[in-house]
């Protein structure tokens, strides 16, 4: 779902884009993950790039929530340099 996360905060992007902001993705893996993403109608290809569909977005704005949620409780988590071994 990161792709899709980074393609709904900046679209239109091009696949160059994509692969800048999702650093840690090969191009590879980032060009598989766009195929399963336009099968499952998550995303699809205009002129200017990679963008969501509604139904992309719609996904997207379920997760925000919870990303938020997440970035709560993280903080909550003991810091593991300060647990004991």
């Amino acid at each position: 779902m990161g792709v899709l996360w980074t393609l709904c905060e900046n679209e239109p992007s091009t696949f160059r884009d994509l692969q800048e902001k999702c650093e840690s993705i090969s191009p590879a893996v980032l060009n598989q993950r766009i195929k399963e993403l336009r099968q499952a109608q998550f995303i699809d290809r205009s002129e200017q790039g990679y963008v969501s569909t509604p139904l992309g977005r719609e996904l997207y704005d379920q997760l925000v929530p919870l990303g938020a949620w997440a970035k709560k409780w993280a903080q909550k988590l003991p810091d593991e340099t300060s647990v004991e071994k």
